[in-house]
């Protein structure tokens, strides 16, 4: 019985641009980078063809199994390659409800863990799978910078080494993601070229006037912390501060690592804060 353990990392949105909609969902044009706060998936290999995924800390147990995309993933994973089953546990880390791509994680680490376990090597299937479980899921695979188009499902990798350095705040109160694309009425945009060519130049104070996040207006009605966690993090005067996803995370960029814990180190308002950087993935996990 062999076992894999595999790391899942965490996205923010840089720019979030909402340029349509089609077949009743929005597009958008967003800009977005793996953080080092991550997930550990452990899996199992089992004998027979069943999937058991079990979840631990974030308040994840509450998740109904039917519900679960990992398991989604876990068994179109195993239809789709005729592979046994795995048992699966999820080490949770990464806060759910503020934007920062938990689910697609696991669903994405959940595949990379799969193909590892079995030495699946067909990276264009477990893309095709990917995009059946959630929109940013293919991004999820290879994580990095990157800008995504469509419904998250089209994917353009960013080169680069920049470092950001961030001070997350995590918001008690949660955004429903429907509610808040449903409320969006502002003209349709689309300008995420600048912050594209910044990430690529690692030109890190270019990049913080190009941040931006055209669903922070609805979030901040659906949920007043969102705007709290705003005027809180600018207090601390940080390069950039933005929300990520759809909330109802907010985060800020700050000039260096010291700047930042300096800025946590000195919080005292009610949230979470977490201190977390960029990450750039490792080779083999590039399966855009």
């Amino acid at each position: 019985m062999g076992t894999v353990r595999c790391k899942s990392y965490a996205k923010i949105n840089l720019t979030l641009k909402i340029t349509g909609e089609e077949k009743g969902y929005h597009t958008l044009d967003s800009v977005v980078a793996s953080v080092d706060l991550y997930d550990l998936i452990v899996l199992k290999s089992r004998r027979d063809k069943l999937v058991s995924v079990t979840m631990h800390g974030c308040g994840s147990e509450s998740i109904p199994f039917e519900n679960n995309n990992a398991v989604r993933a876990a068994e179109n994973f195993i239809n789709e390659f005729g592979t046994c089953g795995a048992d699966i546990t999820v080490y949770k880390n990464i806060p759910m409800g503020l934007g920062l791509g938990g689910s697609s994680a696991d669903s994405a680490g959940v595949l990379n863990g799969l193909a590892r376990l079995y030495k699946i090597n067909d990276t264009v299937k477990l893309k095709l799978l990917a995009d059946g479980v959630g929109s940013d899921t293919r991004y999820m695979l290879g994580g990095g910078y990157a800008r995504l188009f469509g419904r998250g499902d089209i994917v353009k990798r960013i080169e680069s080494n920049l470092r950001l350095d961030i001070l997350l705040l995590a918001p008690n109160g949660t955004v429903s993601t429907a509610e808040c694309y449903k409320r969006f009425n502002a003209p349709f945009s689309n300008d995420c070229n600048g912050a594209e060519q910044a990430v690529a130049n690692g030109d890190k104070s270019a990049l913080a006037g190009c941040v931006c996040n055209d669903l922070t207006a609805p979030a901040s009605i659906l949920c007043k912390d969102v705007q709290t966690a705003i005027d809180e993090l600018k207090e601390f005067d940080p390069l950039a501060v933005n929300m990520t996803g759809s909330g109802s995370g907010v985060y800020a960029i700050f000039e260096n690592p010291e700047f930042c814990a300096y800025a946590k180190s000195r919080y005292r308002g009610k949230f979470r804060a977490i201190q977390v950087n960029t990450i750039l993935p490792t080779p083999k996990n590039l399966n855009y």
